[in-house]
């Protein structure tokens, strides 16, 4: 009787498999600390009598070796934007409708997907039982239109109730 059977989630699926995956090497990993960890408890039998050579992997010198970073397009980015034309006599930045306008823009636009494979999967309907993206969109598109209809047609008769009255 197929009728009342949960249809199987292909996600849900997957999901399981990597929890199980993950629990096999957590497992794993705790095995390995529990190696190292008696290794560390045995003591170490070292002649101390016989002169040793360096270690050839470990470097001699005691500084680290840090890379040059350059600071000039941060600076240059803070010099652009704080001249004195920015502000007010106050000291109070002025309001720029450019910049305010960059900003709304970005926020309409959004972040960029973290993960752009995933979501062409999502978009072109590639994974067995999801609906792809295009149709969702379809139904909220045609829900809202329905809702602005619906608004409209109340503001419509709210106002012709008010201007019939008077």
């Amino acid at each position: 009787m197929s009728l009342f059977r949960k249809k199987s989630d292909p996600i849900a699926e997957r999901e399981r498999a990597l929890k199980a995956h993950i629990a096999a090497l957590e497992g794993e990993i705790q095995a390995l600390n529990r190696k190292a960890a008696e290794e560390l408890a045995q003591p170490k039998l070292r002649s101390t009598a016989l002169p040793h050579p360096p270690a050839a992997g470990k470097p001699a010198a005691a500084e680290p070796a840090f890379e040059e970073v350059s600071h000039d397009k941060v600076k240059a980015a803070l010099e652009g934007e704080a001249t004195a034309a920015h502000f007010n006599e106050l000291g109070v930045r002025k309001y720029d409708p450019m910049t305010a306008l960059r900003r709304w823009w970005n926020q309409l636009r959004g972040r960029p997907a973290a993960n752009p494979k995933l979501v062409s999967y999502l978009a072109a309907g590639s994974i067995h039982g999801l609906r792809p993206l295009r149709y969702e969109k379809r139904v909220h598109r045609r829900r809202f239109f329905a809702l602005c209809t619906f608004f409209i047609a109340i503001l419509w008769g709210l106002i012709y109730f008010y201007f019939r009255n008077r």
